[in-house]
């Protein structure tokens, strides 16, 4: 969305920068793509809150670390907007619209009739099919300010940013690559990270809804190490009850958008088929019980255990966002 494309020879590689995370992959195109190099490095708090960068300079000198380290420097780089400050949205197009012209009405229309929760905003679009009655698409915006703290920050760094996407798009293209899609399923997809539950309904293939949910993330509550698989693990020593308490709230915010999207929405005619579940969340089992014991719904981890990656090593589940990513022009 709205970045130049620019061309390098080496592949690129794919990054995602959270609020206590960097994280990225390199992946080899094929038939399935495989896996060939990643890594991580933890951040210290309060270098980056809900997706916004608060102290660039600090940020900016762990990135240049991990680019040595990872020697990546100068590689086209594809990241994602920070899902706080994304919406997707279903708008009907005027009948004198032509499809060569949707780009220009949204030009002129979004901040004047189209109201977004933000000021200036890169989008693009998916024309959806024609109804009798109207046309439609999906507008997917992302508050433009923040995705340019990340472009920039790459570029600063003699990275060149060629991408931006949805973590829900990612992911989506992952659970795809493994699972191919039946015909008429509607499917709620999960991503719990530490600090973060990131939900989206998708209707054959099509993003209808994306909602985030936030925990409160303390660092002194999870102490952080390194493994025996050699990537960080963090484990929590904080208030199991307090945990549990957020776990509720944010099963709480799942059955919310469900029964808006089929209630309030379809009059009960629409039903979620499955959920899926990922994210870098240790405790991600544990949530999937106490979601199933809730609804009466299919739930599924994410696993990609059956696909080719280098030497056979297994990606870890916290790199599964990332991998999405690296599908996004594969």
């Amino acid at each position: 969305m709205g970045l130049p494309r620019l061309s390098v020879g080496s592949r690129p590689i794919d990054i995602i920068i959270n609020d206590h995370c960097i994280r990225y992959i390199e992946i080899k195109p094929g038939n399935p793509p495989i896996p060939v190099r990643w890594g991580e490095r933890y951040l210290p708090p309060g270098l980056v809150k809900e997706g916004k960068i608060v102290d660039e300079d600090t940020l900016a000198v762990i990135l240049d670390e991990c680019i040595d380290a990872w020697k990546i420097r100068r590689r086209k780089v594809r990241f994602l907007a920070p899902d706080s400050y994304v919406t997707i949205r279903k708008l009907a197009l005027p009948d004198d619209v032509e499809h060569d012209e949707i780009t220009g009405y949204l030009n002129l229309e979004i901040g004047a009739s189209i109201h977004l929760p933000f000021e200036d905003p890169i989008f693009d679009y998916l024309a959806l099919p024609k109804d009798i009655e109207k046309r439609e698409i999906l507008l997917f915006a992302a508050n433009r300010e923040y995705v340019m703290q990340y472009s920039d920050l790459f570029s600063d760094l003699k990275l060149n940013p060629s991408a931006v996407d949805l973590s829900s798009l990612a992911l989506y293209r992952l659970y795809n690559l493994i699972n191919k899609q039946k015909k008429d399923e509607k499917i709620l997809v999960l991503q719990f990270d530490l600090d973060l539950v990131v939900m989206s309904i998708f209707e054959n293939e099509i993003p209808f809804f994306m909602r985030h949910h936030h925990f409160h993330y303390d660092e002194n509550d999870w102490d952080i190490r390194i493994g025996r698989t050699g990537f960080q693990q963090p484990t929590f020593i904080g208030d199991v009850d307090e945990l549990k308490d957020q776990f509720d709230e944010a099963i709480k915010e799942v059955n919310k958008l469900i029964d808006f999207y089929q209630f309030s929405l379809h009059q009960g005619k629409n039903e979620i088929n499955k959920i899926v579940m990922t994210g870098d969340n240790p405790f991600l089992e544990e949530i999937k019980q106490a979601l199933q014991a809730r609804l009466d719904v299919k739930i599924e981890m994410l696993d990609i255990n059956n696909l080719e990656t280098l030497k056979n090593r297994p990606l870890p589940r916290s790199h599964y966002l990332a991998f999405g990513l690296a599908l996004k022009e594969v």
